[in-house]
């Protein structure tokens, strides 16, 4: 058996989980540096996956709690939408991805890890980035703390925000 080293995770180990929804309750917090929130719109808001498939892997939430794509207003989708052209300018930005997935899991069955609240995943690529690793050592690496990733996008959406 191969051992691959990240002390980093025993902080999420240790820590308390979170009962309710996410998406509902850490954009009524004021830490969104804690909760890694990057962004704040009127109906809608980016955060950060905390269990990134890669580097920069962000979602885009409504506010409003609902968990069916049909049920959204059309404020909040015009939002999310706004929202991830925003975002994948940031991205560009501060990581100079070479692709990007877009999409949402609508159901369990569909890989929602929650299917109670819609949201829209937005996931940089690199060219080589699908490597050895989760193939023969079903193990996937994070090259990348992920405080220091929201720093990055954080910055980027500033400079982002400032040009438009």
């Amino acid at each position: 058996m191969r051992t691959l080293w990240a002390p980093w995770r025993i902080e999420y180990i240790r820590s308390p989980k979170h009962d309710g929804c996410i998406f509902c309750d850490f954009p009524k917090e004021n830490n969104d540096k804690d909760r890694l929130i990057l962004h704040r719109g009127e109906h809608a808001f980016i955060i950060m996956n905390n269990y990134p498939y890669n580097p920069g892997h962000v979602m885009i939430a409504p506010y409003r709690h609902v968990g069916k794509w049909e049920e959204l207003n059309d404020e909040e989708l015009l939002e999310i939408m706004k929202l991830s052209q925003l975002m994948i300018k940031a991205l560009k930005r501060a990581m100079n991805p070479d692709g990007f997935n877009m999409g949402v899991n609508l159901g369990r069955v569909a890989g929602a890890g929650i299917d109670s609240h819609v949201h829209l995943h937005i996931v940089p690529r690199w060219n080589g980035d699908t490597n050895f690793m989760p193939v023969i050592g079903d193990t996937k690496v994070i090259p990348q703390a992920i405080q220091e990733s929201y720093d990055e996008l954080k910055k980027a959406l500033r400079e982002v925000l400032n040009e438009e």
